[in-house]
């Protein structure tokens, strides 16, 4: 009795401890996993799969075939390891073989290739978003310095402005000569042009035979 009571409290201690909450230990295997590289079975497999897309494959089993078709047809039949009479069975089943390789090859380096071509989608898809927001920012800036350039006086506005002045100064009349004409003639030519008509005449001493003629100053 003891026994028994001891074995009901040790199930119901073990059933107490699990629960689901609980992680599950790690069992070791009898049999270990092959342990393998990914990648390279994956460049493998690219690899059998672009060489099986090109036409030097259909050239090499072409004359495969032929070969195989030829030997076992009309060699004697001592030296044939596929008969005819068998329908070429060995032939039949490693093209079965080779079909039954290349299908999952194909599959896993085509899945490599989805792979790939997400990945490069993604980043893609991540410098767009970069280059969108780099043209949104350089679009605000130019925007602003439209704005900004508003209130700027340009070359060609400051000509037409000065032109419109010059312009205005000719139809008054105002413009004030030149720093030349004012050493030479002072203020004003016409004032200087009546002092010399108002200067005395001077007498010149003169030895011709005409006698003696008066000649302004200047």
């Amino acid at each position: 009795m003891p026994d028994r009571r001891e074995h009901r409290e040790r199930r119901r201690d073990r059933h107490r401890t699990v629960s689901l909450d609980t992680p599950r230990e790690n069992r070791r295997q009898l049999l270990s996993r092959p342990d393998f590289d990914p990648d390279a079975f994956g460049r493998a497999s690219e690899a059998f799969a672009r060489f099986m897309g090109t036409g030097r494959f259909l050239v090499y089993m072409s004359a495969f075939v032929a070969l195989w078709l030829a030997w076992n047809t009309f060699a004697p039949e001592s030296v044939q390891f596929d008969p005819r009479a068998l329908n070429y069975t060995l032939l039949t089943l490693i093209l079965s073989l080779q079909a039954s390789y290349a299908a999952p090859l194909i599959l896993l380096a085509q899945n490599r290739q989805d792979d790939r071509d997400r990945v490069l989608n993604e980043q893609d898809r991540s410098r767009d978003e970069r280059a969108l927001a780099d043209t949104e920012y350089l679009t605000r800036e130019v925007a602003a310095l439209r704005i900004a350039l508003r209130d700027v006086a340009t070359r060609d506005f400051v000509r037409s402005e000065l032109r419109s002045i010059l312009e205005e100064l000719s139809e008054e009349g105002t413009v004030t000569p030149s720093r030349d004409a004012k050493r030479k003639g002072g203020k004003n030519p016409k004032k200087r042009a009546k002092a010399a008509e108002a200067a005395p005449a001077q007498v010149v001493p003169n030895s011709s035979a005409e006698g003696e003629l008066p000649t302004p100053n200047g």
